[in-house]
């Protein structure tokens, strides 16, 4: 790690930090080439919805605004510790007050993963922490769900982004996703689901698997299960405690074979490995000697799919009317910046050196001040480089970039007859 990465970030110099963060940093243009969707239908980005967090969490909803200036103007002046965005409405949102008809007409279909979710299976961090093993957890969860998305649903224009402190969040962009109502949101939310339950240091998560299983799970056990012995076996010794052998045990769902594996793990050495081996060995003798009952017959594949599979908020993928931390924010209580990624990347980013609003300050100085001291006669060549460039944000925003390539191809012969309307007389 950069020995500037190490430098601790002052919650209390937030609002100083931002206010160069949004005058230097923030990608005022292409944040509003993305909620603009290359005016390519009408009201889509003065018709939408905006919220701002102030210092002392004061909370102001139904901002609205004309144009990318008018939104960035507001921004630079009341520096928000927090910028959410939510649905396109079928009228100014900052008129609500006046409209009593106001409704969401369209809003990205997002997915909300949060690593305290799974505090029923991590034992390296909790709460709000996070680490290089956790991420482990996230990198599963993008890989599959991206997939799913892509794959079963024909989705294309799919933007991933760290939350700045402990999970992250799919935009699906594609003009069928922004358009779903809440009912096709639910169903494509559960469809994405396979625990009964789960969430919570002290819940247990169930799996039931049967001999049809439906190719999304098939195409996630693929994902998961070479995984498994990584991430639950070393990395997080699962089921190296009792606490952990325990929760394995409320898994099988047969009080004969619990008391039998119960007993067979008190003469096992209770490390994780030996405990996942013991467990194993005892389904496939039962298998082999045709002793095996038909709802344990894939306890295994339970057992790492209700422990790896991703772990969603359904209520956040469901409400139109849902409010999400935009990208590029700064996390008030990390000073971390809410950065895109690349979901295909996803198991080599790493949460832990994302570049805090502070260090990006820093870097900008030392960058300045290298280049001048470079210069036989110092002049204005530094300023002539962007300072996104100057910066370890610089990636994010090549990626972002990429992005709204990819959905401006897709929107532009549609803004081009939006604006061929506008122009009848």
């Amino acid at each position: 790690m950069p020995e500037a990465q190490k430098e601790q970030f002052n919650a209390n110099q937030l609002s100083d930090y931002l206010k160069l963060y949004y005058k230097r940093l923030f990608p005022h243009k292409q944040f509003y080439r993305w909620i603009s969707y290359n005016l390519s239908e009408d009201g889509i980005f003065t018709n939408r919805e905006f919220s701002f967090t102030m210092e002392d969490d004061i909370y102001i909803r139904y901002l609205s605004f004309e144009n990318q200036s008018e939104l960035e103007n507001d921004i630079c002046t009341k520096i928000p510790h927090k910028i959410d965005i939510g649905a396109v409405f079928n009228t100014r949102p900052k008129n609500h007050r006046s409209n009593a008809n106001m409704k969401p007409i369209q809003r990205e279909l997002v997915f909300d993963i949060d690593m305290t979710d799974y505090d029923d299976v991590r034992t390296c961090c909790n709460e709000a922490n996070i680490c290089n093993k956790c991420w482990k957890f996230m990198s599963i969860a993008c890989k599959v769900i991206d997939t799913a998305l892509r794959e079963d649903f024909g989705f294309e224009h799919l933007l991933w982004v760290f939350s700045g402190r402990r999970g992250i969040h799919c935009w699906v962009c594609d003009k069928t996703a922004r358009h779903l109502d809440s009912k096709g949101r639910g169903a494509i939310a559960d469809y994405l689901q396979v625990s009964m339950s789960g969430g919570g240091e002290n819940t247990v998560t169930k799996v039931t698997l049967y001999d049809k299983q439906h190719h999304s799970i098939r195409r996630a056990r693929t994902i998961i299960e070479p995984c498994f012995n990584e991430i639950i076996i070393e990395d997080q010794d699962a089921f190296g405690s009792p606490s952990g052998i325990d929760k394995l045990l409320k898994m099988v769902n047969d009080e004969t074979c619990r008391k039998e594996l119960q007993n067979l793990f008190a003469s096992t050495a209770s490390d994780s490995k030996s405990i996942w081996s013991t467990f194993v060995g005892y389904f496939e003798s039962m298998r082999v000697k045709s002793q095996l009952k038909s709802k344990l017959k894939y306890i295994v594949e339970e057992v790492q799919l209700a422990m790896l599979y991703p772990r969603l908020d359904i209520n956040v993928s469901r409400g139109t009317n849902h409010l999400l931390k935009a990208p590029f924010c700064v996390h008030p209580k990390t000073g971390k910046v809410c950065v895109p990624f690349n979901p295909n990347l996803a198991h080599k980013f790493d949460p832990m050196t994302v570049p805090t609003v502070n260090l990006l300050m820093k870097e900008i100085d030392e960058f300045d001040q290298k280049t001048n001291e470079a210069l036989e006669t110092p002049d204005d060549k530094a300023a002539k480089v962007k300072d996104f460039k100057k910066t370890s944000m610089f990636k994010s925003t090549v990626i972002f970039e990429e992005f709204l390539r990819k959905i401006e191809q897709s929107t532009k012969s549609k803004a081009i007859t939006v604006s061929d309307k506008r122009m009848e007389f």
